[in-house]
């Protein structure tokens, strides 16, 4: 499986609770900050969940 570069470019103020947990569990602290994750099926459920809040480039 290859690799996702995902960036937050939105912040979480106005997200609910649950959204703003599933960014921190992604490792995503502050706007524009981007982090290398291993694709997989949990990794894409948890950014299906705050796509309006993410960029991902998968590679």
């Amino acid at each position: 499986m290859g690799e996702m570069r995902i960036t937050l470019v939105r912040s979480t103020i106005g997200a609910n609770r649950k959204q703003r947990a599933t960014v921190a569990g992604l490792g995503l602290r502050r706007v524009n900050q981007t982090v290398v994750k291993q694709n997989n099926a949990a990794l894409k459920g948890m950014v299906a969940k705050i796509h309006h809040l993410v960029r991902v480039e998968e590679s």
